[in-house]
C-alpha cells in the first residue's frame, strides 16, 4: 500500500510539471535552465534537495523523459524502478552501484543504463549539482529498496 501512495506521488508530482514536455506538437529541445522548465520534489524517501522535471512525454504513460538533479555531495538512497533507465549526465560526477556490481564514476556527458527492477544507490561527487537526463521505457516510477 505505502508503494502504491509513493508511486501516485511520483506521478502526481510529475504530471503537474510536465505541461512543457512535448505535447506531440514535432521536434524540440530542452536545457536545464530553460525558463518554462518547472522542478519538483523526488519521492518523499529522498532526502530534501532532490528534484525532478518532466521534459518529454507523459510519465504516468510510457516512454517519458525526465531531469533528475540533486545538490554537490547529495547521497540518494537505494531503490528500484519498474522500467529500465537510459541515462545521460548533463553535468556534475555521479557514482552509482547497482545491487552486486561495481560504483559506476560518471562525468559530464557519459551514458549509462539501469536494468528495470535492479535496485541501485549514488552520490553526486562534485560540488555542482548532479543533473541526468533518464529516458522511462515504463511509466516513472521509484520504490525504496526494503
Amino acid at each position: 500500500m505505502r508503494n502504491r501512495l509513493l508511486i501516485k506521488v511520483l506521478i502526481t508530482t510529475l504530471l503537474a510539471f510536465s505541461s512543457i514536455a512535448g505535447a506531440g506538437e514535432g521536434a524540440f529541445s530542452r536545457t536545464v535552465s530553460d525558463k518554462d522548465i518547472a522542478w519538483g520534489p523526488c519521492p518523499p524517501f529522498f532526502p530534501a534537495g532532490c528534484e525532478l522535471a518532466a521534459i518529454q512525454g507523459d510519465p504516468s504513460k510510457p516512454n517519458s523523459d525526465i531531469y533528475f538533479k540533486i545538490p554537490g555531495g547529495y547521497v540518494f538512497p537505494a531503490h528500484w524502478h519498474t522500467s529500465a533507465e537510459r541515462m545521460v549526465l548533463v553535468s556534475g560526477e555521479l557514482d552509482v552501484t547497482y545491487k552486486g556490481q561495481d560504483t559506476t564514476h560518471l562525468k559530464t556527458g557519459m551514458y549509462a543504463y539501469g536494468p528495470a527492477k535492479a535496485v541501485h544507490e549514488g552520490k553526486c561527487i562534485s560540488k555542482e549539482p548532479c543533473i541526468l537526463t533518464i529516458a522511462f521505457e515504463a511509466p516513472v516510477d521509484a520504490f525504496k529498496a526494503e
